[in-house]
């Protein structure tokens, strides 16, 4: 079976992967997003994917816009037997979608119909879910509605940040991938219409849904604080500058002080009020124009005065 590959991020590479190691598949281009400017220095990098490609020789093709004609066709003329998406970035328009004789599919991280969007693995760990999953699907015009084909569920345990789930649900999709592809190639398969009125959405993080609210209780703050975590990181602020944090525990101890007061440390982190007079232990954070630290190494030297008050950019 001759394979176009569509995908751009660290999730898609064991997905690509997979298929380049089975004699059975024939990747005959991949399509990523452009090289895109990274790091202090703007530096032009190119994705993940397009290097591991680049590696096997496959061609790359990197459109700043798949829909226009031009873009379609050259994908098209590669005379794909199936086209295959991982977090490619970019809706496909129905002249790509209906080309490839198999069909369109794609390997999102999330049960479906829950959480269709950009950001799934995120927003499961935020809303404090206990189970995540892959699903293999349909692709169509619509973001996510595609028929389902195949599923696998993903526990999230307590300790799981967007990194490790990430991980955990990339590997979790590759291997379900080879396991749909062999069914799909015999059409044995039975698509499973999505149930709309079941639909929920994980649309793309923006930089206000990252700021620490403190009078959310401790459970809802700690797991912003997971689902940002390592990247793009929840931010509060101190003394009016940004301040991250990317690890915190919950704490039996009360208080009656306002939310994002903190109220003392330990030799390993320090103590902040949330609502419901709960409070949580900061055990990691990252102070404006530093690197990522332990809480017991930022508190090192210092005195973090009982009474300051995170949040409110002043």
């Amino acid at each position: 079976m001759k394979i176009a590959f569509m995908g751009t991020p660290d999730f898609a590479v064991p997905v690509l992967q997979n298929l380049l190691n089975d004699p059975n598949y024939e990747v005959v281009c991949v399509v990523t997003q452009p090289d895109r400017p990274k790091g202090r220095k703007h530096k032009m990098t190119p994705p993940p994917v397009k290097s591991l490609a680049e590696k096997y020789n496959i061609p790359v093709l990197q459109p700043e816009k798949v829909r226009k004609p031009e873009a379609v066709q050259e994908i098209l003329d590669f005379e794909a037997d199936l086209l295959v998406t991982a977090a490619y970035g970019q809706l496909l328009p129905e002249s790509l979608l209906k080309g490839p004789a198999f069909g369109c599919v794609n390997v999102h991280a999330s049960l479906l119909p829950d959480y269709r969007g950009a950001a799934p693995i995120q927003q499961a760990i935020i809303d404090g879910k206990s189970e995540s999953g892959v699903t293999i699907m349909y692709m169509v015009k619509k973001l996510d509605a595609g028929d389902i084909l195949t599923q696998v569920r993903v526990p999230i345990n307590d300790l799981d940040t967007f990194g490790s789930l990430h991980d955990k649900l990339s590997t979790a999709g590759s291997k379900l991938l080879m396991e749909t592809l062999p069914q799909l190639a015999a059409g044995s398969l039975t698509p499973v219409v999505q149930n709309e009125a079941e639909a929920t959405f994980a649309p793309s993080i923006q930089h206000q849904d990252e700021e620490i609210q403190w009078v959310n209780q401790a459970s809802d703050v700690r797991n912003l604080i997971r689902g940002l975590n390592p990247f793009p990181g929840a931010f509060t602020y101190l003394t009016g500058d940004v301040f991250k944090i990317y690890a915190a525990e919950l704490t039996s101890r009360e208080t009656h002080e306002q939310p994002g007061t903190i109220i003392g440390n330990d030799d390993d982190g320090f103590f902040v009020a949330t609502g419901g007079g709960q409070v949580i232990k900061v055990i990691e954070c990252q102070p404006a124009g530093k690197k990522r630290m332990r809480a017991a190494d930022f508190l090192r030297g210092k005195t973090l005065d009982k009474g300051i008050v995170l949040g409110g950019k002043s």
